[in-house]
């Protein structure tokens, strides 16, 4: 199975809507241009900042082909599933593919606390379901409460032809670089997950990073990247540091408002998110974001 492609900054691209919260098929039209002509390598369609968890399958469908349509093969589209019961993600799985995924990222379940075996069979089935499908699995212990073990990875990265690669957002460097090193052999592809250890992720030999940031600020965040590749290690760093304090700035807001808070800052025009969430309301919270984008030269 051929997985050079998997690489690079990836954007778990948002999703712009209307006032009756249906997908804005202009704006995601413009939004799928934008990341691709700031230099990412790829677009997730549906991960968290693109608010999976409250879109219905149907108008999950609709965007995948949207997004498959206007990316016209210049970047790989990618489909996240975070659903909960096996069942549902092998459901998922077929429709992506058959809608025009390049790949499918996998969220360990939400709610539950599964074992190892249980989380083993789990990712198994669902790659077994789509088996010339390359498959990612994506490790977010700050928002299920567990993270995916360095033995569970190891054995299905060896075990499992078409899970290809992962993200982690642990946020822990070190367990970032036990998924590389112990993967390795395999061309297992390690996305680092957090925007701010790009440059920490891919010392350690992480492909690429899937980065929020490449939403409203790609420039920024491909120039880590791409600086980083061609070897010009300083300069990526210093990339790395400017882009810091915009990406740290968006911790204080309720999360995941923050990535369309600051896309409709650069004039994206992006739209609210989905309810129960609220755009951030001016105060503190928001004076910093604006702050940070300023001293950046974004706005």
């Amino acid at each position: 199975m051929n997985t050079d492609f998997i690489k690079g900054v990836i954007v778990p691209i948002l999703t712009p809507i209307d006032e009756e919260e249906n997908i804005d098929e202009k704006k995601l039209r413009e939004q799928v241009d934008y990341v691709i002509e700031g230099g990412v390598l790829g677009i997730l369609a549906f991960g968290s900042n693109g608010e999976f968890y409250v879109i219905e399958e149907d108008e999950m469908e609709r965007g995948l082909t949207i997004m498959v349509d206007q990316a016209a093969g210049r970047v790989p589209v990618y489909f996240g599933i975070g659903a909960i019961s096996t069942k549902k993600c092998c459901h998922l799985a077929k429709m992506a593919v058959a809608n025009g995924a390049a790949g499918i990222s996998v969220l360990q379940p939400m709610f539950l606390k599964p074992t190892e075996s249980e989380l083993y069979l789990h990712f198994k089935t669902i790659a077994k379901s789509v088996p010339e499908t390359p498959m990612l699995l994506y490790n977010n212990p700050g928002r299920v409460n567990y993270t995916l073990s360095a033995n569970l990875v190891d054995h299905l990265a060896h075990e499992v032809e078409n899970i290809v690669g992962m993200k982690d957002t642990s946020g822990d460097i070190t367990q970032t670089s036990e998924f590389i090193r112990r993967t390795r052999d395999v061309n297992f592809k390690v996305f680092g997950g957090k925007d701010t250890l790009l440059y920490a992720s891919l010392c350690h030999g992480a492909v690429g990073g899937v980065c929020t940031a490449a939403n409203f600020m790609p420039e920024l965040i491909t120039d880590v990247y791409n600086k980083f590749v061609a070897g010009d290690l300083n300069g990526s760093l210093e990339a790395q540091f400017k882009l810091n304090p915009v990406r740290l700035s968006m911790d204080g807001a309720s999360f995941p408002v923050a990535a369309k808070d600051m896309a409709n800052l650069r004039g994206r025009e992006i739209g609210l998110p989905y309810t129960p969430n609220l755009p951030t309301p001016e105060g503190p919270v928001l004076d910093r974001i604006r702050r940070e984008m300023e001293l950046a030269g974004l706005i």
